[in-house]
């Protein structure tokens, strides 16, 4: 097969080739996070492999040949089973609902015998799959301004609220925002984006004081003044601040962060690893953490950029945008700058289901690189 017979729409590529087409770049990229993250977790745990880092190595060693797997699979699979994923991923948070395995004061998971489920887990990848399936046959003027709008905003709205309501407020606002994003990359009027965050933040103040459970709503108010409660409810926050401050530019060195040694940071192996990660390697361990990430969503939405059809641009984007959120979300909430909402760095955090999930969006992105001049039906994406 030629080089000019690989960029003919439609041309059926063998095996070996699709693998050719993978961006291996980006699978370079997402290796040095979980590798850094592997090298904090031993750290962590006072220079051992156990309970942390040789799982999470072996889980990302797993969950690459996932990604590779995933990326040859034809786009227009992705497209036939982007509903039946949202729909099964919402059955099963009503199924929570009823059923659901309660742990530590939440209902999140089920249990199928020895497997535990999160559905909220699935939700993520079934919203942004079904919301770019939608809009992949949506007019681009009804994309900016229509009744038809009403569709993906129930889309969005319905599994956020039950994600919220299990407790979990993280999860419920990335699968939120994640939604708006792809609503705006879509081609969302203006006008509507400023009146929706207008209203979102006009909604802020009785969401908190009144439908959050109590300590959600401390949360959020303490981490305005975490100092008023600096044992309690505060506690996670002034942490996590002493221990970035303390690595200053260089950092203390591996293997030596006090606050995480001595375990005085909390969560350290998951929420908080960013913070161990500024005490031991300091502002430049951050910032070299942060522009692997930042590598990662540059590529990724380069990838989004070339595709031919709209539905491998809208998913790709979408997943590339439920990642960044999670960067943004832990990163702030490390510094202070945003509640704790339990929301981890991905790849970095110890944590097999976010890693399945993150893992399986690149995934998706890989076969839209792989299929990038793979056409889908205009008219084969509404409802």
């Amino acid at each position: 097969m030629t080089a000019s017979a690989l960029t003919r729409p439609g041309e059926r590529e063998r095996l070996v080739v699709k693998f050719g087409q993978i961006d291996w770049t980006l699978t370079i990229m997402l290796s040095l996070i979980a590798g850094a993250g592997g090298m904090m977790l031993y750290s962590i745990a006072g220079g051992a492999w156990e309970p942390w880092a040789a799982k999470h190595l072996i889980r990302f060693g797993l969950c690459l040949v996932l990604m590779l797997a995933l990326a040859v699979v034809d786009l227009r699979v992705w497209f036939a089973i982007a509903y039946p994923v949202y729909g099964l991923g919402f059955l099963l948070l009503l199924a929570v609902e009823v059923v659901g395995h309660r742990s530590l004061g939440a209902t999140r998971w089920l249990q199928f015998g020895p497997l535990g489920v999160q559905p909220s887990e699935i939700m993520k990848i079934g919203l942004v799959l079904a919301l770019a399936r939608f809009y992949h046959g949506l007019p681009a003027q009804q994309a900016r301004w229509s009744w038809r709008l009403l569709i993906p905003a129930a889309m969005i709205g319905a599994p956020a609220l039950l994600v919220a309501k299990e407790p979990d407020l993280g999860t419920a606002i990335l699968l939120a925002a994640t939604g708006g994003a792809v609503m705006m990359l879509a081609g969302l009027s203006l006008r509507v984006i400023v009146a929706g965050v207008v209203g979102a933040v006009a909604a802020v103040p009785p969401f908190v004081m009144f439908l959050l459970k109590p300590y959600q709503r401390d949360r959020i108010l303490t981490f305005l003044h975490p100092e008023t409660d600096p044992s309690k409810s505060g506690y996670h926050i002034l942490q996590a601040k002493i221990a970035l401050g303390s690595g200053g530019i260089l950092g203390k060195g591996f293997g030596l962060g006090s606050q995480s040694q001595l375990n005085f940071l909390p969560e350290k192996q998951t929420d908080f690893i960013f913070a161990t990660l500024a005490e031991e390697f300091g502002l430049v361990g951050c910032l070299s953490m942060l522009a692997l990430y930042a590598a990662v969503i540059v590529i990724a939405l380069r990838i989004a950029n070339v595709s031919h059809s709209h539905f491998g641009r809208l998913s790709a984007a979408g997943v590339t945008a439920t990642f960044a959120l999670y960067v943004l979300i832990n990163g702030a909430m490390v510094m202070g700058l945003a509640p704790v909402v339990g929301v981890p760095m991905p790849l970095l955090s110890y944590g097999g289901t976010v890693m399945v999930t993150v893992m399986v969006g690149f995934g998706l992105v890989q076969s839209v690189r792989v299929h990038r001049y793979s056409e889908v039906g205009r008219g084969a994406g509404l409802i």
